[in-house]
């Protein structure tokens, strides 16, 4: 069966961490990028952090620069995604989302808004609290 699972959800204060896990399964994320996207109440999901398994290069939107960190797994086929100092605004059901690498520039067009349209595969998400 070909899909993502997200886990690693949950709660957590200001300033914490959490880390996020998609497994993939009925695929190699070898031929695919990457991504992670969240959507938080009312809002439009978003794409945060993407990944290029052809060259592991990177992209963060600014609003996790420095604080979020994607990673691969090759021989878990698994994504990460690590989230520190968080912040009340990071509240939000968090996806991951896959799709071949033909069609992309870089790991920044992975992470748009019309690559979402594009992706093979889409976790159901995982949820992310913030509370003090």
């Amino acid at each position: 069966q070909v899909q993502l699972v997200e886990s690693g959800g949950g709660s957590a204060q200001p300033g914490g961490s959490l880390r996020l896990s998609c497994a993939a399964s009925g695929f190699t994320l070898d031929d695919y990028a990457m991504g992670w996207f969240r959507q938080g109440p009312g809002e439009e999901r978003e794409g945060i952090a993407c990944m290029m398994s052809s060259d592991g290069s990177t992209y963060y939107d600014d609003s996790v620069k420095g604080r979020f960190t994607i990673s691969r797994d090759a021989t878990e086929n698994t994504v990460y995604l690590q989230m520190n100092s968080l912040k009340p605004e990071d509240a939000a059901k968090y996806y991951c989302a896959a799709r071949p690498h033909w069609g992309l520039t870089n790991s920044e067009t992975m992470c748009t808004r019309k690559s979402m349209y594009g992706m093979d595969y889409w976790g159901k998400g995982t949820l992310v609290t913030i509370s003090s």
